[in-house]
């Protein structure tokens, strides 16, 4: 599966199966985690057959269940940092995507359990994305308009469509889609966040941009 396939085929799952994740699976997901890692700064941590963080039933929004396995997205606190956990853990749904795994970014309905990860001082968990074998394929999310998300003077470059359609399929908090893309003059594109009730926005910056990139292709344009 290519990355523009994984893109389109992924969906936020819920539900998880009993299957164990191989362990060249394993292997390539904690090779994709040290590579982000040392790439970002970044502190996120692989987490395997634990079942505890997600074992309340108290929740009301996003009902989990089966979930054994999940990303630890930590790192230091603040804008940057919160924009990286977003671009760099949607580098790892993907991959996992083109693994044959599900995943979902979850930001409230999960428990921090003692002793299954660690923190370097300064760090802070900013969210975790669960993974393994879904019982089923989620659904996409409710398509708005392409234009409500970007700002071009004159006509629209095709990579620059293409960046908007991948962003657009990308997952954020509560399908809030709080952002918007600019294009300046000499290919040069400015993303933003839009007011948010919900949080998160600054993360799924990160996701979009990720998303924009795969599709528009990193050698068509430069981020302001």
């Amino acid at each position: 599966m290519t990355l523009s396939e994984a893109i389109k085929a992924r969906h936020s799952v819920r539900k998880y199966t009993d299957q164990q994740i191989e362990m060249t699976k394993v292997a390539a997901l904690r090779a994709a985690v040290e590579r982000v890692n040392s790439q970002s700064g970044l502190n996120i941590q692989l987490v395997l057959d634990e079942p505890k963080s997600f074992a309340s039933g108290v929740w009301k929004y996003g009902q989990f269940s089966g979930v054994k396995n999940y990303f630890v997205m930590a790192g230091p606190k603040g804008k940057e940092a919160e924009e990286k956990i977003g671009y760099c853990g949607e580098e790892l749904v993907l991959l996992a995507q083109t693994l044959g795994l599900s995943t979902c970014w979850v930001g409230l309905t999960y428990k921090k359990i003692p002793g299954t990860f660690t923190l370097r001082r300064g760090d802070m968990v900013h969210c975790v994305i669960s993974l393994g074998y879904g019982a089923n394929q989620g659904v996409q999310h409710p398509l708005k308009p392409i234009e409500n998300f970007y700002e071009c003077q004159g006509p629209v470059p095709e990579w620059f469509k293409a960046g908007m359609e991948a962003a657009l399929l990308a997952p954020t908090a509560v399908n809030q889609q709080k952002f918007k893309f600019i294009l300046h003059p000499g290919n040069i594109v400015e993303a933003r966040t839009l007011f948010s009730m919900a949080g998160y926005a600054t993360v799924d910056l990160g996701i979009v941009k990720y998303h924009f990139e795969a599709g528009a292709g990193k050698e068509n344009f430069c981020w302001k």
